[in-house]
């Protein structure tokens, strides 16, 4: 049964992040990246989770989650103990198969609303383009680009009111329409390369909300927020180890 980080807290919308076991490629084929997706859709009628994006490759997963503030600290484990655990417990009933699934636990990173919100975004529809899959977000089918420019209708999965929300009130016509020509300007810019501030992080957004962040978990452990170098309006929170610096 995968088992989260332990820095969840209320009120905050989470990119979580999960590979299979050994970063072996479980999900190769699609009959398991649908059926994944379709006990994702089941779940949303059981849990008080929005979900704004996901992404399911062949060898890990990516969801953006937000559990409603008053459900406690619970929801998000609840919902992907469940998740996670019956969807291994159904692949390995089909497959025959006693192994693991699922490698150690998931990770999930905070993220701030508005402008780092609309990257994160970006950032996981752009996974398979990454890794040289496909050339458009479009072209992969497990993917949330589809609603999120309004080509999927049936069996949706994302909640656009609350995404919208987050983004700080734009019209459904007007994201869809900008999302889509952000996406093609990443594309064509080509040079994607992996970022590991949107999944090894703690949390990723403005100073305020990363002090914020750190304000709230630093019972817990001994945080650092640190200015990204790269990009001097990303501020992170990450686990103080002594190793690796983003800036200063």
């Amino acid at each position: 049964m995968p088992r989260g980080k332990r820095y969840i807290v209320s009120g905050y919308t989470y990119h979580v992040t999960h590979r299979c076991h050994d970063r072996a490629f479980l999900l190769k084929f699609r009959k398991h990246r649908s059926l994944y997706r379709e006990m994702l859709r089941q779940r949303l009628g059981h849990y008080r989770l929005s979900v704004f994006s996901y992404c399911i490759t062949s060898n890990h997963v990516h969801l953006l989650l937000r559990p409603e503030p008053a459900d406690g600290l619970g929801t998000l484990s609840r919902f992907m103990q469940s998740l996670e655990g019956d969807f291994a417990q159904e692949y390995n009933r089909r497959k025959v198969r006693k192994n693991a699934f699922w490698g150690d636990r998931y990770h999930a990173t905070m993220i701030d609303s508005g402008d780092y919100l609309w990257k994160c975004l970006q950032y996981i529809d752009l996974n398979m383009v990454r890794a040289g899959v496909v050339r458009h977000p479009r072209e992969w089918e497990w993917t949330a680009y589809h609603e999120l420019t309004g080509s999927r209708k049936r069996y949706r999965l994302v909640d656009m009111t609350g995404l919208l929300s987050q983004l700080g009130g734009w019209t459904e016509e007007a994201f869809r329409k900008n999302y889509a020509h952000g996406i093609a300007e990443a594309v064509a810019r080509g040079g994607l390369v992996r970022d590991p501030r949107w999944t090894e992080s703690l949390a990723v957004g403005s100073e305020t909300f990363v002090k914020e962040v750190g304000a709230n978990v630093r019972h817990r452990m001994r945080v650092e927020s640190l200015q990204d170098e790269k990009d001097p309006l990303l501020w992170l929170v990450r686990e103080s180890s002594g190793a690796e610096t983003y800036g200063s």
